[in-house]
Parts: structure tokens; sequence; C-alpha cells
């Protein structure tokens, strides 16, 4: 495995993530840098469509549709819902279409992989919500949504720009959940003494 091939896997990655919050932003990336920088972003066929003028104006609709609907009271409860379809399939259909030229992969463990990881942060997203919206009386909603909407952008620019990053997200990640783990672990033995 060189280099290219894993920075191609933690791109993959990172994009899926970010599509787990937010189903279009990373998809419109992909498209534009496609389109405008086909060096960065290579797309296999049939994926390499996010980069038709088409493509990214629908694209574009449905960010700001996305973005709007998240901010509003009740309907950001209905985005979630239809999100819990759209944004794992946004998840596997980036992470095929960016992994396309990693010969090794096969395009379905590309596509679970891809709806895996969207899925587990849309999951993450929507186990979060109720939460918010409990505790704040549904004030914090678009706050919240906000910073999810910013947090996809951003992940998905590194994604594609300096994936690099998103491994070492990832393992810096793994590590607080264990050292979170150890301690709540070591507090749980020493109060049951």
């Amino acid at each position: 495995m060189n280099f290219t091939s894993i920075a191609t896997l933690l791109s993959a990655f990172g994009l899926s993530a970010s599509a787990g919050l937010n189903a279009y932003i990373p998809l419109l990336i992909v498209g534009v840098v496609g389109r405008f920088a086909p060096g960065i972003v290579r797309l296999s066929a049939p994926f390499d469509g996010l980069t038709n003028w088409w493509a990214i104006g629908t694209l574009s609709v449905l960010v700001v549709i996305e973005i709007l609907a998240d901010k509003i009271p009740v309907v950001d409860h209905a985005n979630d819902v239809l999100g819990t379809v759209i944004r794992p399939a946004a998840g596997a259909i980036l992470f095929a279409a960016t992994t396309g030229t990693v010969t090794y992969l096969n395009p379905t463990v590309a596509l679970v992989l891809g709806l895996v990881v969207a899925g587990a942060a849309h999951g993450a997203k929507a186990t979060a919500r109720p939460v918010v919206t409990a505790t704040t009386g549904g004030i914090g909603n678009p706050i919240v949504s906000t910073i999810e909407d910013i947090a996809a952008l951003f992940t998905s620019l590194i994604a594609v720009f300096v994936p690099i990053v998103i491994g070492i997200g990832a393992v810096m990640f793994g590590i607080i959940v264990l050292v979170w783990r150890s301690r709540r672990r070591s507090r749980s033995v020493q109060s049951g003494a």
C-alpha cells in the first residue's frame, strides 16, 4: 500500500464521516473540486457525474435546503428522519467514488464502509439531538446544527486537501476514548471497593 492509497482511504473516511452530519456538503465539495481540480479528487465512473454542472447545481440547492431545514423546529426532526437514509447513502457514494482508483478495494466493500461510517456519524448526531432539545427546550438545536454544518464543511475540506489530518485525528480520538474508558473503569473500581 503506497502513500497515495492511504491518503485516498483517509479522505474517503473523512468525507463519509462528514456526510453523517450533512449529506450534501461533502458531495458538493467533491463535485466542485473534481470539476476544477481533477488531480486532487479522482472520481471513478459513474461517480464522476458529480462534477457535472447539473449535479453541482442540484447539490448546491440541496445544501441550502438541508442547512435551512435543520434550523427550523419540527422540520429539523423530519430532516433527521430523512437523513437516516440519505446521509449513510451519501457516505457510501463518497467512499466508493473517491476510492475507485484504489485497485485492491472491492467497490461493494467501499460502499459498505462509507455507509457504516456515515451511519455512525448520523447515529451520534441523531442520539445527541433529542438531548439538546430536552435540555434547551429546542433553542439550542439551531446552534448545534450550525456547529454540525461547520464541522461537515471543515472535515470535508480537510479530507480532500490534507487527508493525513483525518488519520491523525482518528488516532487522537481513539486515544481519548481509551483514556476516558480507562479512567471511567478505574473510578468504578474505586467506588465499588
